[in-house]
């Protein structure tokens, strides 16, 4: 029987700050972009640098960040994630250009794909012992996710209007501080043995960086989607990622052994991940350009304006969700979740360089908001319980990988669209509000392909009798569980 922590609520409470943190390090930024743009000379096609560094990072080593918390212990690799996150953090505060900038955000991703898979792990190993409590602290732990979302976009717009923009990135060491002087309530494991995919995990991130590169300087005229740069860019990376491939079948401990593709819904459900990413993160970015660029908001009223669609994204992931899961089956949840994403996006498509928040913004970022929050926890749910549970943390792992490629990728290419259609001329508020309409509009696009695609190709889920869980949502004490609501 599992030894019971007695500090393990309060180590609960450094992992749930973890996880805000982590969240709150991508909507931080989005009401920051234009202050950004402006002191720092970005243009308005690269700015998506801002947020896609982070996200590629992030996203690419997460899998290596998992790997690294087996062998040399979890407390140790979260330790060093926030090290590292706050490192980045002062880079970016500092940066007087776009490169540095970048850079900057690119070790937070470093740092943050250390600190997500230790801080779940070391929650398992606190909360083990008892299957209810488990419940119980994934909840909160689940909880600090859609809550730092919310946090970020207020906080962007205090620091950005009355402050200055290096201050979203300066709170990151007063809390990183005290989080690090309270690493010793979480478990201790001592490091063992074992060799790690480090090449693998450079291909992988390499490719996906390639791929977004390529795809983001497609908005330049002289290049274009047919040119040779272009072309060779996106083979470029198809043969490093086809590499990260080869490597994962031929070594004997990879960072995602192949076999795990062969459980069912596994696939299905990291495709739906994808294109999910794929369609919320453009609708984010390109909200805060139109209720700055557009409708002339500060970056306080801009944040405030989002404060509604990030509450009841929080209030629904936490409190519904789950429920409805239990009644509807995690599959139909995700298909209707991903259409009602479609619809809010293409209501946001058609906005009005003379547009008003409350006509063109608050109805349809509720239901854009609405859509995202019935889809991810059942797509998380999915891919979660379609793994055996000796891969349950693999299947994590993957999930949140791929939400994250999703993300880069759907974030440039709906970048290039919007700038091929007007969004790059700044101070013309028509053209920048069509290219803002086509960024949406190509994004419900996105979210529409996903929920056909999983409605056609998902293996179906039993909705439960008289409100139970359904079959594969996940029940106290199962591995689904593990991702949290």
């Amino acid at each position: 029987m599992s030894t019971v922590n007695p500090r393990r609520w309060w180590g609960l409470m450094v992992l749930a700050t973890a996880q805000f943190m982590v969240i709150m390090d991508v909507s931080i930024v989005g009401v920051a972009l234009p202050e950004m743009q402006r002191d720092l000379g970005f243009t308005q096609g690269d700015l998506q640098w801002v947020i896609n560094a982070y996200v590629i990072a992030f996203g690419g080593l997460l899998l290596l960040g998992g790997r690294l918390s087996d062998l040399l212990g979890a407390r140790k690799v979260f330790t060093a994630g926030w090290i590292v996150l706050m490192a980045g953090s002062v880079i970016a505060a500092v940066a007087t250009s776009p490169g540095a900038e970048i850079l900057g955000r690119a070790v937070q991703g470093v740092g943050g794909a250390f600190i997500a898979p230790a801080a779940m792990t070391l929650l398992m190993m606190l909360f083990s012992h008892d299957p209810r409590e488990l419940g119980k602290a994934m909840a909160v732990y689940g909880a600090a996710a859609p809550a730092g979302g919310t946090a970020g976009v207020f906080l962007g717009g205090v620091f950005t209007e009355w402050m200055s923009w290096p201050w979203i990135f300066w709170i990151y060491l007063p809390i990183g501080i005290a989080t690090l002087l309270f690493t010793g309530l979480l478990p201790a494991v001592d490091s063992r043995r074992g060799s790690v995919d480090w090449l693998g995990a450079v291909a992988v991130t390499g490719g996906l960086a390639l791929a977004v590169f390529t795809v983001v300087r497609t908005e330049d005229e002289a290049i274009g989607w047919g040119s040779a740069q272009t072309v060779l860019g996106l083979g470029g990376a198809v043969l490093l990622l086809g590499l990260f491939l080869i490597i994962q079948r031929t070594i004997k401990v990879p960072l995602m052994p192949l076999s795990i593709w062969r459980t069912p819904r596994l696939a299905s459900a990291n495709l739906a991940m994808v294109l999910l990413g794929a369609a919320w993160i453009p609708m984010w970015y390109f909200l805060n350009l139109y209720l700055q660029q557009v409708l002339g908001y500060g970056a306080f009223a801009a944040g405030a304006a989002l404060l509604p669609m990030t509450t009841l994204l929080m209030v629904v992931m936490v409190g519904i969700t789950a429920r409805l899961m239990g009644r509807f089956g995690t599959k139909n949840l995700l298909t209707g979740g991903l259409a009602v994403l479609a619809l809010g996006l293409v209501w946001l498509s058609r906005v009005e360089p003379t547009g008003t928040f409350v006509v063109d913004v608050l109805p349809a970022s509720l239901v854009a908001a609405l859509g995202m929050a019935l889809a991810y926890i059942p797509g998380l749910m999915a891919a979660m319980s379609a793994a055996p549970p000796e891969q349950a943390g693999l299947a994590s792992g993957i999930v949140n990988t791929t939400y994250q490629v999703g993300s880069a990728l759907g974030l440039a290419a709906m970048t290039a669209v919007a700038t091929t259609m007007g969004a790059s001329q700044l101070g013309d508020l028509p053209a920048l509000t069509e290219g803002f309409g086509a960024g949406f509009l190509g994004a419900a696009g996105i979210a529409f392909a996903g929920a056909v695609l999983t409605a056609v190709f998902m293996r179906g889920d039993r909705p439960a009798p008289a409100g139970g869980p359904a079959e594969g949502s996940g029940t106290p004490g199962t591995r689904g569980e593990q991702v949290g609501v």
